[in-house]
């Protein structure tokens, strides 16, 4: 059986390791050539056609009533398909069919999953993985989606930390854990975290602060100053930072702060 290479489908020729255009590759999963298989579609429908006008004929045109012997035929002749748009084995199995070759199901596979969410290399080989696609499979279509940009974890990694920072207020130490989770090499971690310097750390720990500073109104001071840092350290902001940024939010509001240990966080 001649494998399939044509990779041109899957790119419309703009999108390459160094265009930095991470996103502009999403036309092409609306073209995915396995989502369906209108020949075998159409077959089907022609098969119940005459199916359904055979028994007609036979009962006096009883058929028509009621979802009756054309409504049976049609549910007993559907297939349903499987996660990545083909046939599922036992009905290729049925009619005859060879397997799907493993080098067009993980490209299935791996379009379906990036389909309007990037996905970092790690992430789709554990798909993969769990599909058993032959490690050699995956492998070379992985390895074609990084030529052509479709996966590209240097820019998953710096619009994760973008996103994550500006939209929840994570600290640099948080996005890091994150991105490990994620598969994400070391270095381009760092290389993402560190376009956030500290200063633009403390200035959204400060907004964080002033947005929950109202709800703590009316405990203790030492409570607020848990609350409030606690806070913090949980989106991954440094200890010191977090205590100098609360206590000069309620130095703000009057509290007296000047005999506050650290032992208050």
């Amino acid at each position: 059986m001649t494998r399939r290479t044509d990779w041109a489908e899957y790119t419309d020729g703009s999108a390459g390791p160094g265009d930095g255009t991470y996103g502009a590759a999403a036309a092409p999963y609306e073209t995915d050539p396995f989502a369906t298989d209108s020949r075998e579609d159409g077959e089907a429908r022609h098969g119940d056609g005459e199916a359904y006008h055979g028994e007609a004929r036979r009962t006096g045109g009883r058929g028509r009533g009621g979802g009756g012997t054309r409504g049976r035929r049609r549910r007993e002749r559907a297939e349903p398909p499987d996660e990545d748009g083909g046939a599922t084995s036992s009905s290729r199995a049925e009619k005859g069919e060879p397997p799907r070759d493993p080098v067009e199901q993980a490209r299935a596979i791996c379009l379906r999953l990036l389909t309007g969410t990037p996905r970092t290399r790690r992430q789709l080989a554990d798909a993969l993985r769990k599909r058993e696609i032959p490690d050699e499979a995956a492998e070379e279509v992985l390895s074609r989606f990084e030529e052509v940009g479709l996966i590209n974890d240097s820019a998953f990694a710096e619009a994760w930390v973008e996103s994550r920072h500006h939209g929840r207020g994570l600290a640099r130490r948080a996005l890091a854990r994150e991105l490990r989770t994620k598969g994400v090499d070391a270095t381009l971690i760092d290389a993402a975290v560190s376009r956030l310097d500290s200063e633009q750390e403390e200035d959204t720990a400060r907004d964080l602060v002033a947005r929950k500073l109202r709800a703590t109104r009316g405990l203790d001071r030492d409570k607020r100053l848990r609350r409030l840092a606690g806070m913090l350290a949980r989106k991954g902001y440094p200890e010191g930072m977090a205590l100098r940024v609360v206590r000069q939010a309620l130095e703000e509001e009057g509290e007296d702060t000047e005999h506050l240990g650290d032992e208050g966080f």
